[in-house]
């Protein structure tokens, strides 16, 4: 049954936001850096260890019978969130391991050689930079990047230009962490398939907010972490396409992925459990379908616009503030409510001790996107991020503190 959305009963499930900051309600704005976790998902690891707590996919008894059970059907209800077939789903720590695998699996493969190019764009996360860097300088390849717009906008002239026939892997996040922007996803798909080459999508920050179908998208790889749509910490996951995974060899390597050992040598599962070497985070898997299974009970086209209400009351009411500089202030794109901002004279983290003080936790630094910052002439910035249970006030009660950061600070008097 889809509830109709309320976000006041939604903010029910949500034991943390009954917290207090030195006596005022807290308004937590930081979201796109760790969500918060409904009851749903915290009773579900709970229970989990409490009553079906065991190794999968290596026992006869019942304990065992039943967490692997548990632990697949999870596999396909994050599946069924993305669009996708359960064969198609990796579980992995997060989204930064999923890449890291990607990159390490085709460095294995020899799928890159000196002379190719590696296409990412200049607004990457860290995680989905490094392990490019790395697989470059391990094979001889190339890495190249397409520029950000003064608007935060990919210029998607260089990046025809750029991605050409050495080209063989373009990443990319669906949407920006710093400039909560989405990017054309199917422009670079179709530019990539234009040359042959393979398609990485991050989607950890489309994942809590907009409705994901990775097979339609027509990206070939897309990784996501589950910290980030409601569910606990230390599970995301790879999803593939068919041939894409089969043609990939395993990264990590140990049990549980293997059909035949020898002393020799070793015979791999197929995809998925080739690439889940070891013991696996079950109920953090567990936790993660529950999770996306407590989203599925909403009617999420409510939700959604609810979220892009609060994205334009964020942006334009930051605009309206003397003194604050916006990353990425276009509205020509299609954006998530998250927004990352420069308050001219005080530096990002005494903003974010000042709004502390008044309850508003937001993220500051560089959000693991220091070439993007570099770009706007910044070491760091200010990031407010909402969910599904932020409200209306709590960005009034976020801009309202934001307007006296200055004043405070005894700047631009």
């Amino acid at each position: 049954m889809t509830l109709p959305f309320d976000v006041d009963a939604v903010r029910a499930d949500f034991p943390i936001l009954e917290t207090e900051i030195d006596g005022r309600p807290l308004v937590y704005l930081d979201s796109g850096a760790t969500s918060q976790k409904p009851r749903a998902v915290l009773d579900a690891e709970r229970a989990f260890l409490e009553t079906a707590n065991s190794a999968v996919h290596r026992g006869a008894h019942t304990l065992a019978a039943e967490a692997t059970e548990l632990f697949e059907d999870a596999r396909v209800s994050v599946a069924e969130f993305v669009g996708a077939e359960p064969e198609q789903l990796v579980w992995t720590s997060g989204a930064t391991a999923g890449l890291n695998l990607v990159a390490g699996s085709l460095g294995y493969a020899g799928r890159l050689r000196e002379g190719d190019e590696i296409v990412v764009t200049e607004a990457e996360h860290h995680a989905n930079l490094i392990p490019w860097q790395e697989l470059a300088a391990r094979t001889g390849a190339r890495l190249r990047h397409i520029p950000v717009l003064d608007d935060g906008m990919l210029d998607l002239h260089a990046a025809a230009d750029l991605i050409g026939a050495r080209t063989k892997v373009v990443a990319f996040p669906h949407v920006s962490n710093v400039l909560g922007i989405v990017n054309p996803v199917a422009k670079l798909v179709t530019l990539a398939r234009g040359v042959g080459a393979l398609t990485v999508l991050d989607a950890c920050q489309s994942a809590p907010h907009l409705r994901l179908d990775l097979p339609a998208s027509g990206v070939d790889l897309a990784v996501f972490s589950g910290h980030k749509i409601y569910g606990p910490y230390g599970i995301g996951a790879l999803w593939g396409r068919d041939e894409v995974l089969d043609g990939l060899p395993p990264f990590t390597t140990g049990g549980s992925m293997i059909t035949t050992v020898t002393l020799d040598k070793a015979e791999y599962l197929p995809a998925p459990q080739r690439f889940e070497a070891g013991t696996q985070p079950v109920s953090q898997a567990v936790a993660l379908a529950a999770a996306v299974r407590w989203l599925g009970e909403h009617d999420l086209d409510a939700a959604h616009a609810h979220e892009a209400r609060l994205e334009t009351r964020l942006r334009e009411g930051l605009r309206s503030i003397d003194g604050i500089r916006l990353l990425g202030d276009t509205d020509a794109a299609e954006r998530i409510a998250l927004q990352a901002f420069e308050v001219e004279g005080v530096h990002a983290h005494d903003v974010g001790q000042f709004l502390d003080s008044r309850g508003v936790a937001v993220r500051v630094g560089h959000h693991c996107a220091q070439p993007l910052h570099r770009r706007f002439g910044m070491t760091a910035s200010v990031r407010a991020s909402a969910a599904i249970h932020t409200t209306e006030d709590e960005i009034d009660t976020l801009l309202d503190a934001v307007s006296g950061v200055r004043g405070f600070f005894g700047v631009g008097a």
